[in-house]
């Protein structure tokens, strides 16, 4: 076994993973997983900058993260940045922070080196399940894009699109510097009409229509999960392979995107990080299983992440 850890740094999140992974089974077992929300995405779609402040956020969470991976002794560490450093000007300023802290450069990966993280992570124990048809769709729906693979054990076709929760709440949603609570139905339909774009787009490269299976990823897909399943505390075991209907994701996407913050954040699974991007996000995987036709999305709770750690191995 080889004592890895793996950092995802997405647009809205930063996610730690420290496991014993075996690099030739493939099994890990998990030591520290955690997740902060810092937001590093911040007005860059506007800006094409990092904020001073995400930045400061990022760095206060790495920090976090490098006394426990030294804490936990970990042999390899591989930091992996996605769509808001990919996006920004100032992103040296990102990398040679996270270096000084951490003493490993970031990966600043491109959408298909992110999807196929995505796939690895979050396919690897479903293929031994023989009920689940293939091929797999995997959807990896996260602040600033969204990643769509079809594979059966390997990818086969991947895209990445930038439609994610933050950016869409950001482009329609915040007027004057405050979110509207709740959305209009014009700026929800702009939102749609975005999304709708974007899996166009998608299918030019990935055959959407082929899959038969499909997986959800990331925060926006697990917080619905969470509420379909009528959690009253957040609970990784129950949420990991549940499979929530269309009709629940249709029904909890509507009441998103129509009730105020008090009442998203009133919601108990529902983490303070989310409450203003959680409609958006419901809404990206809603519009994914119309255009495909899916009758249920399984959730998974590995994804990028673990793919990463198994990479590091």
């Amino acid at each position: 076994m080889t004592r890895v850890a793996g950092i995802d740094c997405g647009t809205n999140s930063i996610r730690l993973l420290v496991a014993d992974c075996d690099p030739v089974t493939g099994e890990l077992v998990e030591l520290d997983r955690r997740m902060t929300i810092v937001r590093l995405g911040q007005g860059v779609d506007k800006t094409g900058r990092l904020a001073p402040e995400a930045l400061e956020r990022t760095f206060a969470a790495c920090r976090e993260y490098a006394a426990v991976i030294k804490e936990l002794g970990a042999e390899r560490v591989r930091f992996v940045a996605t769509s808001a450093s990919r996006d920004a000007e100032n992103r040296d300023e990102f990398v040679q922070g996270v270096l000084d802290i951490l003493g490993v450069e970031p990966e600043v990966i491109s959408g298909d080196q992110e999807a196929e993280f995505s796939f690895t992570g979050a396919t690897k124990e479903l293929v031994a399940h023989d009920h689940l048809e293939r091929p797999f769709l995997v959807v990896d729906i996260g602040g600033g894009s969204t990643e769509f693979v079809v594979g059966e054990e390997h990818v086969r076709a991947a895209r990445s699109v930038d439609v994610g929760c933050v950016r869409m709440t950001e482009r329609h949603l915040v007027v004057d510097g405050v979110v509207t609570d709740p959305p209009t139905e014009a700026q929800v339909a702009a939102i749609r009409a975005d999304i709708e774009a974007a899996l166009d787009l998608a299918a030019e490269t990935v055959p959407l229509a082929e899959a038969r299976t499909l997986v959800g990823l990331a925060g926006s897909v697990t917080t619905v999960a969470a509420i379909a399943l009528g959690l009253q505390e957040y609970d990784w075991s129950a949420i990991h392979h549940s499979r929530i209907s269309y009709d629940q994701v249709r029904e909890i996407s509507g009441r998103m995107l129509t009730a105020t913050h008090a009442e998203r954040a009133a919601i108990p699974v529902m983490h303070p990080g989310r409450v203003d991007v959680i409609g958006a996000g419901a809404l990206v995987l809603l519009a994914v299983m119309e255009r495909i036709g899916a009758s249920e999305v399984v959730v998974s709770e590995h994804d990028i992440l673990d793919g990463i750690a198994w990479s590091a191995a």
